[in-house]
């Protein structure tokens, strides 16, 4: 299979999940389209490396096995807030998150 194939993937995944997070107002959805994102940069990351043979394979390797790792973290942190602001306000609606100030 050539690169352009997995960049043109890598794009629209990244373009699907910049869209879900201007678009959508539900924190778990929010939440997964940022796991998109992460997964349009680790698979042009690989896609790099693999073009690319020796060292510079590994560390492509490297950095997509560190972002699934922040990307796990990531998930963690944001289901325990989407959690608490479903427990305080019955809802996971972002636009009424502001409400909950001061």
């Amino acid at each position: 299979m050539l690169i352009n194939q997995f960049l043109l993937l890598g794009a629209a995944l990244f373009c699907i999940g910049v869209y879900g997070v201007l678009a959508r107002k539900n924190g778990v959805l929010v939440l997964m389209s940022i796991e998109l994102i992460l997964n349009a940069v680790n698979i042009n990351l690989l896609a790099f490396g693999a073009m690319h043979q020796g060292p510079a394979a590994i560390t492509g390797q490297v950095f997509a096995l560190f972002i699934i790792t922040v990307a796990a973290a990531e998930v963690g942190v944001g289901l325990a807030i989407v959690l608490l602001i479903y427990r305080n306000r019955t809802s996971v609606d972002l636009s009424e998150v502001d409400l909950m100030k001061g």
